[in-house]
């Protein structure tokens, strides 16, 4: 089996910084693209910031010079260091990782269990 547990939300106030970890565990023969996607409550699952095995990155607008995002393919873990964090910015924040169990599997979707990040003053 295949787990992705998270790591480093909480409580900051505006202008603030939070680093986020998420780590993929179990059978994994590659992982290509990890990223994240957050949720505010009434509001759709939105992508916030995604890297591939290679190191090439996208982000969302709304976090485009504040937020970074790396990874460490020992490790099998994606970061999130996110810097100036806004009140906006407050949502469950959940990892995934596109991961193939053997070296003829299909590319799967997986998903970390969520972690809460509050910005409030």
């Amino acid at each position: 089996q295949v787990q992705l547990v998270e790591s480093g939300g909480g409580l900051v106030q505006p202008g603030g910084s939070l680093r986020l970890s998420c780590a993929a565990s179990g059978r994994i023969f590659s992982i290509d693209a990890m990223g994240w996607y957050r949720q505010a409550p009434g509001k759709e699952r939105e992508l916030v910031a995604a890297i591939t095995d290679g190191g090439s990155t996208r982000y969302a607008d709304s976090v485009k010079g504040r937020f970074t995002i790396s990874r460490d393919n020992a490790k099998n873990t994606v970061y999130l260091q996110m810097n100036s964090l806004k009140p906006e910015d407050t949502a469950v924040h959940y990892c995934y990782a596109d991961i193939k169990r053997t070296m003829f599997s299909i590319g799967m979707k997986y998903w970390g269990q969520g972690t809460q990040v509050t910005v409030s003053s």
